[in-house]
């Protein structure tokens, strides 16, 4: 049974971290919340650093914890901001922050047969091997559907001007 209302408004839950794939993810799951009159569910995992064990030693862990938790707030709030606006997505969105891993958070959040899960797919190419652990555990685990959405093409031109750069390498503006 979900823990979430049980209605029968279908609901698209993405997952957003700020990366440029989660953007991605994040306004392809508002298209497709528009064209299903769903719901848009953006979730920000979030973790203590260090993990759950280094959040209970201390003597102000509490305190840490809270404000861990409210940095996730502002982050998730800020990337909405910027993606949308002041106007919003133009449909229903109920966002929200969940304290786990993130492929775990998103199949917990996404936990109706009839939800939509959407994630970033990772970045392409040999960076793709150790990366994707996320849309995996989601396609593995989740009970609903999962739209895996590829890298922008746009990422792809990032990170090869970033690798220019960082080679210190003449780069030809006009292919930009």
């Amino acid at each position: 049974m979900s823990r979430y209302d049980a209605s029968t408004t279908p609901r698209v839950v993405v997952g957003v971290s700020g990366s440029l794939g989660s953007v991605t993810a994040l306004r392809r799951a508002t298209a497709l919340a528009r064209r299903l009159g769903a719901e848009l569910w953006p979730v920000l995992a979030w973790e203590p650093p260090g993990g759950d064990p280094a959040a209970h030693h201390g003597p102000a862990a509490d305190l840490l914890v809270d404000e861990w938790q409210r940095l996730a707030k502002q982050r998730l709030a800020s990337v909405l901001e910027e993606i949308f606006g002041e106007d919003g997505p133009g449909v229903a969105m109920h966002a929200a922050i969940v304290r786990g891993t993130p492929g775990r958070a998103l199949v917990a959040a996404a936990d109706r047969e009839d939800d939509v899960l959407v994630v970033g797919a990772g970045r392409r190419g040999l960076q793709r091997a150790f990366s994707g652990r996320v849309t995996r555990h989601c396609l593995t685990h989740a009970v609903c559907p999962v739209f895996a959405v590829p890298p922008s093409p746009l990422e792809s031109d990032l990170v090869s001007v970033h690798r220019r750069n960082a080679w210190h390498l003449r780069m030809d503006t006009r292919d930009l």
